[in-house]
């Protein structure tokens, strides 16, 4: 069967897109167009092109998984641009296009349908303008080379853009169609993304008080409201398998699994559409990612204590730390005896694919898709676990969290691995001193329940749309950035039998290289780094490269050169000046 979002992006390839002051005339004629509602579909399927792409999906390099390599937000160097830097409008003209002349169409059902579709995409187009920016021009129309008001205005405020970009969004839940299609924007891929909005939204204007931005619980009552409704008529639910298996499989099968995919980006061996995650994550061309230690501590023992309380846990190698942990860990990295899905040899880390030794095997498939460029599983966009986590931070930072809300949301979550449910007073009373020292902005009532929804929000989302990103922004939470990255915890050079088979897999040398058959050799000071050298500690990742965040500056992202020079009336963002 032909893929939805494949067929899409080959369909509307000749739809061209064009800047922000240019009509599409290579595109498609208002006077010949926009007259059927088989017009309509065709158009608004080329906004389906704004969406992630599988790298934008799987690609997350912030302080979940960590490589080779830092970007230059992880650095501080980031600098003004000249051009570019996001500041794009070309999808926005394209569906203002749309909206100005769907109209025409004498079919007023499907016309309100596919302005739902575009109201859809305009909202997630200026949330993720939003987020980069703060302030920006709010454009609900199109603009010709004569609108000089129009190409010059000055940035809207946040709070204006954003009350539109609500209405934009309840526009969309209240025209797009109910049947669920893992492939198409529905109602329900709607309130998912009102859901996300909202949340971050509101939690950035509590976390953010320099902005003096108003209305943070009228935004996390929106996403109560949208996360409720999707929860109780939606029929999604959490995809349930083998608790060994179950949250693997999710990420590695060809299809979306519909039960818990709201959104999924479809890829096809028939028709040669392809990402490259296999590679990606077994290949040292790609920055060798792989989990960092303070998450791989943060995952609870499986029967909900938290690992972080046994006594010398920060010394345990490999093969103990990762014993009778939340079943996701060995399904989201290699642990012992772990085996590629349809083989049945037992693999290792392998430190040539991993800088922290923690290698990923989320989203991994069958071996047969290893080459370069040629991977197919489909990528998930919204999911419903997403949601109900949303649903659980909302109503805890709003103050209204109950234990009944709990085990409605994330109760689900870890019900698919058969971990026990957060408990509500037990959090409250006792909060993880691990978590605690990483989120510095936390206090009240809530602050213990709230750090553990964060690290049921890290833990079950790792590696899934740059996600993590986006919560240390609205959290507030640049300083967690500047930490030093680490790996697996080796007590110096030596011979290591990673998954005590009797086999050494592992030689960690100085001086002369050794032979050793099959293991892998790893030269001390230039292949492997241990903090304190070879008295032993935790691999240390860049330990070179100095991280910097200015609490100033770094949550926004300065406006290009070019474009204030174009429109004199751009202000700049903060310190960027």
């Amino acid at each position: 069967m032909m893929k939805k979002l494949i067929y899409i992006m080959l369909l509307t390839a000749g739809l061209t897109a064009c800047d922000l002051d240019q009509l599409p005339k290579e595109a498609i004629s208002p006077e010949t167009f926009f007259n059927t509602e088989n017009d309509l579909l065709l158009y608004t399927n080329s906004f389906y092109n704004a969406l992630p792409s599988a790298e934008d999906v799987y690609n997350e390099d912030v302080d979940n998984v960590v490589k080779n390599s830092l970007r230059d937000e992880l650095q501080g160097t980031r600098i003004v641009p000249t051009s570019g830097g996001g500041w794009t409008w070309t999808n926005l003209r394209n569906i203002n296009y749309f909206l100005a002349n769907s109209g025409k169409c004498t079919d007023k059902k499907a016309v309100a349908k596919y302005n739902g579709v575009a109201r859809f995409f305009r909202a997630y187009f200026y949330f993720g303008m939003v987020k980069r920016f703060g302030d920006v021009p709010w454009y609900s129309s199109t603009i010709e080379v004569e609108d000089e008001d129009l190409l010059t205005k000055a940035r809207d405020p946040r709070t204006l853009v954003m009350d539109s970009v609500m209405a934009d969004i309840d526009f969309a839940i209240a025209n797009l169609e109910g049947a669920r299609q893992v492939n198409t924007i529905t109602k329900w891929t709607a309130l998912a993304l009102k859901s996300r909005m909202a949340l971050n939204e509101g939690t950035y204007r509590k976390y953010h008080p320099e902005f003096n931005l108003p209305d943070a619980d009228k935004f996390l009552d929106e996403c109560i409201e949208a996360s409720q409704d999707l929860m109780k008529n939606s029929g999604y639910g959490i995809y349930k398998d083998t608790p060994a298996t179950a949250y693997l499989k999710l990420f590695s099968a060809d299809n979306s699994i519909v039960d818990e995919i709201i959104l999924g980006r479809d890829f096809s061996d028939q028709l040669q559409v392809y990402h490259n995650l296999n590679y990606y994550t077994m290949t040292a061309s790609y920055g060798k990612p792989g989990l960092e230690k303070k998450l791989v501590n943060s995952y609870l023992m499986a029967d909900g204590t938290r690992f972080t309380d046994i006594k010398g846990y920060e010394t345990m190698q490999f093969y103990d730390e990762v014993q009778k942990r939340d079943p996701r860990l060995s399904q989201s990295i290699r642990t012992p005896g772990y085996t590629r899905i349809g083989e049945s040899t037992p693999l290792v880390p392998e430190f040539g694919a991993t800088v922290t030794g923690y290698q990923l095997i989320k989203f991994v498939s069958e071996p047969k898709w290893d080459t370069f460029g040629k991977d197919i599983t489909d990528m998930p966009i919204f999911r419903y676990a997403e949601v109900l986590l949303n649903y659980a931070e909302a109503k805890a930072e709003k103050g209204t969290l109950t234990q009944e809300d709990l085990d409605i949301s994330t109760k689900l979550i870890r019900d698919r691995v058969k971990m026990p449910n957060i408990s509500l007073a037990d959090a409250n009373a006792k909060p993880d001193p691990y978590q605690a020292q990483m989120y510095t902005k936390l206090s009240g009532k809530n602050a213990g329940v709230i750090l553990e929804i964060r690290r049921e929000r890290r833990v079950e989302l790792v590696m899934e749309n740059f996600f993590r990103w986006d919560d240390i922004i609205r959290w507030k939470e640049g300083q967690l950035l500047t930490k030093q990255f680490k790996g697996m915890y080796f007590p110096g050079p030596g011979s290591y039998d990673l998954d005590k088979n009797g086999k050494v897999d592992l030689v960690i040398y100085e001086g002369t290289k050794p032979t050793v058959p099959g293991a892998q050799l790893l030269k001390l000071g230039s292949e492997i780094l241990l903090e304190n050298g070879a008295k032993g500690g935790n691999i240390v990742i860049n330990g070179h490269i100095t991280k910097k965040f200015d609490e100033n500056k770094d949550y926004l992202y300065p406006i290009p050169k070019q474009e204030r020079l174009l429109n004199t009336n751009l202000s700049q963002n903060p310190n960027w000046e």
